[in-house]
C-alpha cells in the first residue's frame, strides 16, 4: 500500500549484505491441496474456467500483466544483480523484500532457483539494502511479493541457467541446443559423460549478454523442483530457532550509545518546556536530546519529544522517567474514543457520500417488504508485533547509514536523506529479520528519530522502543462504524443493498484530512462487494482523525468483511435460511463482474491490479464456500452450546472462507476447537508458507476477535502493554486450523497471500457464537467471555 500512495503523494527520484541461512529438513503444516477438477466440481464454473484456463507450450512461461508495472521502480530480473555463483558452485541469491515470516526471503530465491536448475542445498540467500533503481519495488506490504516478482524471479532464473549453457556450448564447441543445465551442472545431450559444474562456468556465463525474454526456455510446471512443492524450510528457521538469527536489536557497533524517546502524549503535542537535571545526574546518561515535533499530516515524520541517551537500554529508561516534561497537548487533547464511536453511528444512519449506485436502491427499499439493518463497530487497534520497533543509525557530516528491520527499506533510505539534507547515495539502508510488522515497519519514524539523535551526539546509536512506546505512539489500524441495510421483497429475497461506512480514512497521514476515505479504502470490501443485489449503494460518512492513522494487515477488509459476512448470517436468521445457502445465493452463479455494470466507481481500486488479470471472479469465491464447509463437515450435528459459522472475502485479488467452530463454556467462555480455511490464491508458489499464514491469521484474527482494541481519553492512549492490551495465549488458539489450498497451473495468476486470511476469522466466529448460543455480538472485540 505503500507504494501506492507514494505515487500519489510523493515523487520518487552496493553489495547485498550477507546473513545467515540455512537448508534444513522441510517443515509442512498440515494443508490439502485441492487440484481444479475438484474445485471445478465443488463451483459447478468449469464452463467459466474452460475459457480462463488455455494450455501453454510445453516449455513457455506466458507473460501477464500485473500491478508492478506501476509500482515505484517497477521491476528487475537482470541475473548479475540478483545472483552470484562462486567457483566452487555455491550460488547466492539475494532477497530484495523484507522478511517477517510471510517466507519471501525463502520463496522467491526458491523460484529463481528452480529455474536456474540449482541445487538448493549449495545456495544461500543474503538480503538487498534499500536500493530500489537496482532490485526493483522494495515495498513489502500489500501481499505483493509473490504476486509482483514471480514472473521477473522466474525470467531471472532461466535466464542465468541459458547463460551458463551457452558458457558450456562455447566451452565444447557445439550448438547451445546440444546442452542442457540439469541439477547445478551442464550436461552435453547425447553424451552425459561430458559435464560442466556451475562453479567451472561461472566466470565465463556472467560474460555472456542476457538473453531477451522471447528466447528463454522456461521450465514446464511438470518439471518444477521446488516451486508449487512446499518442501523448502525457510532459509532462516534454524538460526530462528537457536537465537542465532540478526533482528533489529542484534547488531553492534564500536562506541554505540542507547537512546530512548519521551514522546508527547497526544498526537500533535508539542513539549512546552523540560527540565533534564535529575536525568543528567544519573550515572551512564550522557546527554538528551530534543526532537522536533510534526504537525499532521506529517507522513511518517518523528512525533517529537526528548531522547535521553545513555550507555545501555537500561539506564537510557531510568533517565527517561526523571524527566519533567510539561505538554502542550494540541488540537487532540480533547479526543475520546466514546464520544466518537457515538459521533461515527449517528453519521452512519445518515445518507453519506455516494461511492457506488447500481440499480434503484431508493426504489428497492420503498417497495420492500421489510428491511433488516445492523450496525457493526471496530475500535483503534494497534500492530504489537512481538518485536517493538527499534533502529541503529550511525550518522556523520557526509553519510548516514542504518541498520533496522523495516519494511519499506528505500522509502527509509529517502525518507533519511531529506531529514539529514543528505544525496540518496550517502545513505545505506540495511534490513535485519523483522520481529513481526504487519504494516507497522513500513513507517519509518523510528528510524528518522534514530538518525536525529545520532547526528546530535557525532556516534551510533540505538533508538530502541518500548512495549508501551509502540502501544502509546503507533499508527493505528482507523475505528469504524459498518451500517448495513437489506431491503426484502415479497418472494423473500434480497432486493436492495445499502452499506454507510464511517471510518477515518489513512489519507489524513499524507494530506489535509476531508474526513473522506479514498478510492484504496473503497475497494477493500465495500464498492467490490460481490452480490448478486440489483440495487446497491455505498456510502461514506466524514469522521475526521485525531489520532495517527496507519494500515494495518488486511486494513479495511477487517471491519468491511467483518459486518458484510456477519450480516449475512443475520439475513439467514431473518429469512429462516441456513447461512452457507444464504451466502451462497447473494454471491449468485458463477461470472466475472463488470465493475462498470455494477455501478462501481471509475477509479474503483483492484488492490493496483489489472482487471484482466485479476477480475472479481464469483466462481472462484463460491469455490472456497463450498470447499471450507465439506471439508469443516458442515451441517453435522453440534453438542448444545458448539457451532459454525461461516465467512469468505476476497481481498489482495485472492479468495479466502473460513469455518470456525466454536464451544461456548457454560460461563461464557469461547473456546474454538477448529478452523477450516479454503484458500484460493491463483498458482500457489509455495504452500508451505501459504499455510501458515492462514494458522497465523487463525491466531491473530482469535487476536483481533476477542482482545484488540486501543481506546482514548483526553487524546491519550489508555492501553500500555499486554496485561491491558492483550493477545489471544497459546491455551486459547484454535486447538485445529486446517488449510485447503486450490490448486491451479501457473496461468492463473499468483495472488496476495499475508493477509487475506485474516478477514474472514471475526466474522466466521461471530456467526459461530450466534449458532452456538443464539447471541449477535456486533462490536469488536467480543472479549473470552459472553454474557
Amino acid at each position: 500500500m505503500l507504494g501506492y500512495l507514494k505515487q500519489e503523494f510523493a515523487g520518487r527520484e552496493g553489495p547485498a549484505t550477507p546473513q545467515a541461512t540455512g537448508a534444513e529438513s522441510p517443515v509442512v503444516a498440515s494443508l490439502e491441496k485441492i487440484d481444479r477438477r475438484r474445485f471445478l466440481q465443488l463451483t459447478g464454473a468449469a464452463g467459466v474456467f474452460a475459457v480462463a484456463l488455455r494450455v501453454l507450450p510445453a516449455e513457455a512461461m506466458e507473460p501477464y500483466p500485473t500491478g508492478a508495472a506501476g509500482m515505484p521502480n517497477g521491476t528487475v530480473a537482470d541475473p548479475h544483480v540478483f545472483v552470484a555463483i562462486a567457483e566452487d558452485g555455491t550460488v547466492t541469491i539475494v532477497a530484495h523484500r523484507s522478511e517477517m515470516g510471510t517466507g519471501s526471503r525463502t520463496s522467491l530465491p526458491m523460484v529463481v532457483a528452480d529455474e536456474l536448475e540449482a541445487d538448493w542445498a549449495r545456495v544461500r540467500v543474503v538480503q538487498a539494502p534499500g536500493d530500489e533503481p537496482r532490485y526493483g519495488n522494495q515495498d513489502t506490504d500489500g501481499s505483493r511479493s509473490l504476486r509482483h516478482f514471480v514472473q521477473p524471479m522466474r525470467q531471472c532464473g532461466a535466464a542465468l541457467r541459458a547463460m551458463l549453457e551457452a558458457a558450456a556450448a562455447a566451452e565444447w564447441g557445439v550448438d547451445p541446443g546440444r546442452v542442457r543445465a540439469v541439477d547445478h551442472e551442464v550436461v552435453l545431450l547425447g553424451d552425459t559423460s561430458r559435464r560442466l559444474g556451475y562453479g567451472a562456468l561461472a566466470a565465463a556465463a556472467m560474460a555472456q549478454p542476457v538473453p531477451p525474454f522471447d528466447s528463454l526456455r522456461f521450465k514446464p510446471e511438470s518439471e518444477f523442483r521446488y516451486i508449487g512443492k512446499g518442501e523448502i524450510a525457510i532459509v532462516d528457521l534454524r538460526d530462528i530457532t537457536t537465537g542465532t538469527a540478526s533482528f533489529g536489536a542484534d547488531p553492534r557497533l564500536p562506541g554505540m550509545k542507547v537512546a530512548v524517546v519521551a514522546r508527547p502524549p497526544v498526537v500533535g503535542g508539542t513539549v512546552k518546556s523540560y527540565d533534564a537535571s535529575e536525568t543528567l545526574k544519573l550515572p551512564g546518561v550522557e546527554r538528551v536530546v530534543e526532537i522536533a515535533g510534526s504537525t499532521p499530516p506529517a507522513k511518517f515524520a518523528p512525533l517529537g519529544g526528548i531522547a535521553v541517551v545513555a550507555d545501555n537500554t537500561w539506564t537510557a529508561l531510568q533517565g527517561r522517567n526523571r524527566l519533567r516534561i510539561e505538554w502542550d497537548d494540541g488540537p487532540n487533547g480533547g479526543y475520546d474514543s466514546t464520544a466518537f464511536e457515538a459521533a461515527m453511528r449517528e453519521t452512519a444512519r445518515k445518507p453519506g457520500k455516494a461511492i457506488r449506485t447500481q440499480g434503484d436502491p431508493e426504489a428497492a427499499f420503498a417497495a420492500a417488504e421489510r428491511v433488516v439493518s445492523a450496525e457493526y463497530y471496530q475500535p483503534h487497534m494497534i500492530h504489537a508485533p512481538m518485536e517493538p520497533p527499534v533502529a541503529i543509525a550511525s550518522v556523520t557530516a557526509d553519510r548516514a547509514e542504518v541498520w533496522a528491520p523495516v519494511q519499506s527499506p528505500y522509502g527509509t533510505r529517502q525518507d533519511v536523506a531529506e531529514l539529514l539534507g543528505l544525496p540518496i547515495e550517502a545513505v545505506t539502508v540495511n534490513v535485519t529479520l523483522l520481529g513481526g510488522g504487519f504494516g507497522r515497519k513500513s513507517k519509518c519514524d523510528y528510524v528518522q528519530e534514530a538518525a536525529l539523535v545520532s547526528k546530535a551526539v557525532g556516534a551510533p546509536v540505538k533508538l530502541q522502543w518500548t512495549r508501551e512506546d509502540e502501544i502509546r505512539h503507533g499508527f493505528y489500524h482507523t475505528t469504524s462504524v459498518e451500517r448495513i441495510e437489506a431491503a426484502i421483497d415479497g418472494a423473500g429475497k434480497v432486493s436492495g443493498w445499502r452499506h454507510r461506512s464511517v471510518a477515518p480514512s489513512i489519507l489524513s497521514t499524507f494530506a489535509p484530512d476531508s474526513g473522506y476515505q479514498f478510492p484504496i479504502e473503497h475497494g477493500m470490501g465495500f464498492v467490490d462487494m460481490p452480490f448478486d443485489i440489483p440495487n446497491v449503494a455505498c456510502e461514506n460518512g466524514q469522521a475526521m482523525a485525531h489520532t495517527r492513522i496507519g494500515w494495518f494487515r488486511a486494513v479495511s477488509n477487517l471491519p468491511r468483511a467483518f459486518a458484510v459476512q456477519s450480516f449475512v448470517g443475520e439475513l439467514a436468521y431473518a429469512l429462516g435460511r441456513d447461512p452457507k445457502e444464504m451466502l451462497l445465493e447473494l454471491i449468485g452463479p458463477a461470472r466475472v463482474i463488470d465493475p462498470a455494470a455494477a455501478g462501481m466507481p471509475e477509479d474503483f481500486w483492484n488492490y493496483g491490479e489489472p482487471y484482466e488479470s485479476f477480475p472479481i471472479d464469483t466462481g472462484r469465491l463460491r469455490g472456497v464456500v463450498e470447499l471450507a464447509a465439506e471439508k469443516a463437515g458442515w451441517g453435522k450435528a453440534l453438542p448444545e452450546r458448539e457451532g459454525l459459522g461461516i465467512a469468505a472475502h476476497r481481498s489482495f485479488v485472492s479468495y479466502i472462507a473460513s469455518v470456525v467452530h466454536v464451544k461456548v463454556g457454560e460461563d461464557g467462555t469461547i473456546s474454538v476447537p477448529e478452523v477450516t480455511t479454503a484458500v484460493d490464491c491463483g498458482f500457489c508458489i509455495n504452500p508451505e508458507r501459504v499455510a501458515s499464514q492462514m494458522e497465523g491469521a487463525a491466531v491473530m484474527g482469535m487476536t483481533l476477535a476477542l482482545h484488540s482494541a486501543v481506546t482514548y481519553a483526553r487524546g491519550r492512549v489508555e492501553q500500555s502493554n499486554f496485561y491491558d492490551y492483550e493477545m489471544a495465549r497459546m491455551d486459547r488458539y484454535p486447538g485445529k486450523v486446517g488449510v485447503h489450498i486450490v490448486e491451479h497451473p501457473f496461468s492463473v495468476h499468483a495472488s496476495g497471500v499475508g493477509e487475506p486470511g485474516l478477514p474472514p476469522f471475526a466474522p466466521a466466529l461471530a456467526n459461530a457464537i450466534f449458532a452456538a448460543t443464539g447471541k449477535r455480538l456486533r462490536d469488536l472485540p467480543f472479549g473470552e467471555r459472553i454474557a
